[in-house]
């Protein structure tokens, strides 16, 4: 986006919060960028479970989709939309940005993106964020952010919902009967599986992380492994008894 659209657009209205509009265009000019702005708290997630949940939200998803699509998804990472400081937010702890430039960012900082919003976010819940995921976040992300979906999953009472933005406003989504979510956004499911929120295809396949990929890929090795050991021990069994081919 050039410096022309940025100014005209209604995202500057947001930016550029109580700034007179002469010093809007010199403000765009000198914008920070990820360099420049802090990229987390420096404080870690609530539990063990809580991170876990986040790294396999992300891995299974980039390890499904590789190069295939252009896109960005990060978490428990800082999403810069506010220039005046005011709005001080620490960011999804998980959340995904469809048309995005694939490369490692610090932060998602949305005057350097194109004015992009997270399209998907999904915070995973606690005792001390649970109120707050529940009602100043989701006004943020349907006022503010305008996301297409969000969701809130608790990783100990497996409480989830979610939400789709229809015109202005969030309407709930509800579960089908298998107990999973559609997304739009993704073409995925969303599903609650061995206590854990999981990417599903729509045929039923359950997206893995990197440790499943590891132990299957490890399983297909060591089975071929044993069908060229059982080959060989039958060939020699062969020359054994009828001599050479």
């Amino acid at each position: 986006m050039n410096l022309a659209a940025l100014y005209e657009s209604d995202a500057a209205q947001i930016l550029f919060e109580d700034t007179d509009d002469e010093d809007i265009l010199q403000n765009i000019i000198t914008l920070p960028t990820e360099d420049d702005l802090p990229c987390d708290d420096g404080e870690p997630m609530e539990t063990e479970r809580h991170r876990d949940q986040m790294i396999l939200l992300i891995e299974s998803l980039k390890a499904f989709w590789g190069d295939k699509k252009q896109y960005f998804a990060g978490g428990n990472m800082f999403v810069h939309f506010d220039l005046s400081g005011k709005r001080k937010f620490k960011g999804p702890d998980f959340f995904l940005v469809m048309d995005a430039e694939n490369r490692e960012r610090k932060s998602w900082v949305v005057w350097q993106e194109n004015l992009q919003f997270p399209d998907l976010i999904i915070e995973i819940l606690s005792d001390s964020t649970r109120v707050t995921d529940k009602t100043e976040k989701k006004t943020l992300y349907e006022k503010v952010f305008k996301t297409a979906e969000y969701y809130l999953f608790d990783p100990f009472s497996f409480e989830f919902r979610g939400y789709r933005l229809m015109g202005k406003r969030y309407e709930p989504v509800l579960p089908d009967k298998d107990k999973k979510m559609y997304s739009p956004v993704t073409e995925l499911y969303l599903i609650v599986k061995d206590e854990r929120l999981r990417w599903m295809t729509q045929d039923g396949y359950v997206l893995p992380n990197n440790a499943e990929l590891f132990e299957r890929e490890l399983k297909i090795s060591q089975a071929e492994r044993q069908r060229a050991d059982d080959a060989e021990r039958l060939l020699a069994e062969y020359r054994r008894r009828f001599g050479e081919l």
